[in-house]
């Protein structure tokens, strides 16, 4: 399939530019979203997405990058990390944000569901109690693991929450949120080396995040370059 006609319906949606809070620009524009997701579904496979990600065409590849985060399986979570170092910021801005969309979606339907449930539970013990619960079920669905870690990182149980960003990452070598989050914790626990290690790697996976003067800062503490 052509990417003209990829081109073509994402013009339709309003424009989008860098820097815009993603999920405040598709909820304000959700009807044209859904016409977008409807006109990809019928005409393109996600393999032939994943082939536009490296098109010539800048357009196509955005449209192909917020195309996968709406309909894309957890089988596009390699292309999509690639994308985080495309030339067009507009492209790493999608390719972000969809590739948190397909870590919520890496379970069945039913186990994205509860994931989605868990983490919107006011109460904090029931929340951990329904991640434990799920992760029983799913052991090798990384995103709830994040999600317990960061339940553990906002408890002070900055060890714990470290073990789970590791299987995180075991599961998903692509999980920046995870290095990241590993990296803070790390802190926590004064082990600015080891933390270190873990920001780099978050900024080998993404190079957008806002880590680089915090390396710095501990590149300068410990004397490394």
């Amino acid at each position: 399939m052509s990417p003209s006609l990829l081109v073509e319906l994402f013009d339709r949606l309003p424009e989008f530019r860098s820097g815009d809070d993603e999920e405040l620009w598709a909820a304000g524009v959700q009807e044209a979203i859904r016409h977008f997701r409807t006109g990809v579904r019928e005409h393109y496979t996600e393999g032939t997405l994943q082939r536009l990600l490296s098109a010539t065409d800048v357009k196509a590849r955005r449209a192909a990058a917020l195309a996968i985060g709406l309909t894309g399986s957890p089988d596009s979570v390699p292309a999509m990390a690639r994308a985080l170092h495309d030339d067009d910021p507009l492209v790493r801005q999608f390719a972000t944000d969809s590739l948190w969309e397909l870590w919520f979606r890496s379970g069945t339907p039913e186990q994205n569901w509860r994931l989605r449930q868990a983490i919107a539970q006011p109460d904090a013990l029931k929340a951990k109690g329904e991640l434990d619960e799920l992760l029983h079920e799913a052991p090798t669905f990384a995103e709830v693991y994040n999600q317990r870690a960061i339940w553990f990182f906002k408890r002070g149980e900055f060890a714990r929450a470290v073990e789970d960003c590791e299987t995180v990452l075991r599961l998903n070598p692509y999980h920046f949120g995870a290095a990241a989050g590993m990296g803070q914790c790390l802190l926590k626990l004064n082990r600015p080396q080891a933390a270190l290690r873990a920001f780099r790697q978050a900024l080998e996976i993404n190079p957008d995040l806002d880590l680089h003067d915090t390396v710095r800062a501990l590149e300068s503490l410990g004397g490394e370059s």
